[in-house]
């Protein structure tokens, strides 16, 4: 079996005393689409952090691609293929969706911030920033400010941000938070059209979202994993159903 393109092994992140991260283990191979779920202050933000560099772990490993990024800061690990979106949008709103883009692309080549004149003009920055736009369904808002953008838009947009980098994993955190159903469901139809193609670590809090997509489901309390498999097994799994899904049901039932 071929090598995990991320390897977690015995991840562990405390804030006072609070383990966030408590010795998570988990392989995630290339191509796979995999949803990270817990109940609030389970830890799954926190994991996402520590995957993207922005949180140091006080223990375990962290392997992408075979290499060990545990010690890499957030720019070395982007620029290796790493790329995530917020859960509260991380956007320039008096800038245009497509300047944006061009943004992020910029700064993934070189990091520089010599860019406001640039990325407005630059065709090698144009160029994937359109096609970018494209794969989100909002080419026909290129030119529109962000601040002009609706909610579910400014999301699609930092989606389109995140691949114009051409990552190899992609770290969604709740990318669905805020929207109404018209926008969910166009949400989802985006993220689907990535499966297979781009490694994906999806946190997501909507369940339908999560089982219509996830290849498989990873369950987190107190940060701590009780569960990962395929979304038929994390279904039936009763340990799951009690500390998490039955919780759901209460809420939404």
């Amino acid at each position: 079996m071929a090598d995990p393109l991320l390897r977690i092994n015995g991840l562990t992140r405390r804030f006072g005393g609070v383990t966030a991260s408590d010795a998570i283990t988990l392989d995630i191979p290339r191509g796979e689409f995999h949803a990270i779920i817990g109940p609030n202050g389970a830890g799954k933000t926190t994991l996402i952090g520590l995957l993207a560099g922005e949180i140091t772990p006080h223990s375990g490993t962290i392997h992408f691609d075979g290499g060990d990024i545990t010690p890499l800061p957030v720019h070395r690990r982007s620029g290796l293929g790493l790329a995530r979106s917020f859960q509260i949008t991380s956007l320039f709103p008096e800038f245009t969706a497509l300047q944006n883009v061009a943004l992020a692309v910029q700064a993934h080549a070189d990091h520089s911030f010599r860019f406001w004149k640039n990325a407005r003009s630059d065709e090698t920055l144009c160029e994937p920033a359109h096609a970018a736009l494209a794969h989100v369904g909002l080419s026909g808002r290129a030119d529109t400010p962000v601040g002009k953008l609706s909610h579910g838009e400014q999301r699609q947009l930092e989606i389109a941000m995140a691949l114009a980098t051409k990552p190899r994993l992609l770290l969604l955190d709740e990318p669905m938070a805020g929207m109404g159903p018209e926008e969910s469901a166009r949400m989802v139809g985006i993220l689907r059209a990535l499966k297979g193609n781009i490694t994906t670590l999806l946190i997501e809090h909507d369940m339908e979202t999560v089982f219509a997509l996830a290849d498989r489901i990873t369950v987190l309390v107190y940060g701590r994993v009780i569960a990962s498999g395929d979304p038929a097994a994390i279904r039936s799994d009763a340990a799951v159903r009690e500390a998490y899904l039955g919780e759901q049901e209460a809420t939404h039932g």
